[in-house]
């Protein structure tokens, strides 16, 4: 989810992913003679994923023993804008559940405000399977998103600690929703990618999810696999995803990616999340 300028990259830290119009088809290109990754059972297909950690968003408020907000417009951790020159404000109040639904609501009054949640140090993951459904918001400059960073981002600065790019969207590509990954062989930028079309996108709920394994990240909508990415290397250049990830949720208003907001008439938004699940398979 971050993309765009490389002075950006060296800051490292609570960083939310952009990108361009002209996305770069996926690519994954390796160095001869780096070494083959060794498969190992988390990645054995044979073996059953079992649900080991689930948020459902029942009862009334967040669970503060999983989940952190991150506040105000990115200068308090040193990357005023986030990062990608976004416009929004996140907020504690910016968002409600209620009947089962973590809805995160975007608006505009002197300034738009939204909400951004991450599960850093309690709940980080290591392989398995993720997924979320998820119904967008709709409207140019929007940019929600469903993401993940390596846990040793603070001393491991981005793009070294790896992102994962489950879902993003943004509102000038409606019906479009974007796949990525971010290493340092690709200096952060976007260039292991895929777009995916999916039907009535904005209209109703979808279910989006990777399977992660030692040597492969596969990326699925509804059930249908749309990208993989393995390297078939262990070089952390290329892969960074053998340690914990945690998860992040929110909603960019404008940015490098989100791109322009043509009309403050389409406020307020909502982004909608029923639940969160994660799989692992047993070693």
């Amino acid at each position: 989810m971050k993309r765009g300028l490389f002075f950006l990259m060296l800051l490292g830290v609570f960083m939310q992913c952009g990108g361009d119009d002209d996305m770069a088809m996926p690519q994954n290109t390796l160095t001869e003679g780096e070494p083959v990754i060794t498969v190992h059972p988390s990645a054995n297909p044979d073996i059953p994923f079992t649900l080991v950690w689930e948020e459902n968003f029942d009862g009334d408020s967040l669970n503060m023993e999983d989940w952190n907000f991150e506040l105000g417009d990115g200068c308090d951790y040193g990357i005023c804008g986030w990062g990608n020159q976004e416009l929004q404000r996140y907020t504690d109040s910016n968002h409600t559940i209620s009947d089962g639904l973590l809805t995160i609501q975007v608006e505009k009054g002197n300034f738009y405000t939204s909400t951004r949640i991450t599960t850093k140090g309690k709940k980080e993951f290591q392989y398995g399977k993720i997924e979320a459904r998820i119904k967008l918001p709709q409207g140019d400059g929007l940019w929600p998103a469903f993401w993940m960073l390596g846990n040793d981002i603070d001393t491991n600065s981005w793009p070294a600690c790896g992102e994962i790019d489950v879902m993003e969207y943004v509102g000038r590509m409606p019906g479009i929703v974007h796949h990525s990954l971010h290493t340092t062989s690709s200096s952060g930028a976007t260039i292991n990618t895929q777009k995916v079309v999916v039907p009535n996108l904005e209209g109703d709920f979808h279910t989006y999810a990777i399977e992660w394994s030692i040597k492969a990240i596969d990326f699925f909508v509804d059930g249908e696999k749309q990208y993989t990415y393995a390297p078939g290397t262990n070089n952390p250049d290329y892969w960074p995803f053998d340690k914990p990830f945690f998860l992040i949720l929110n909603a960019a208003v404008g940015g490098n990616f989100g791109g322009p907001v043509s009309s403050d008439d389409i406020f307020p938004q909502q982004y909608q999340i029923d639940y969160i699940k994660v799989y692992q398979r047993a070693e």
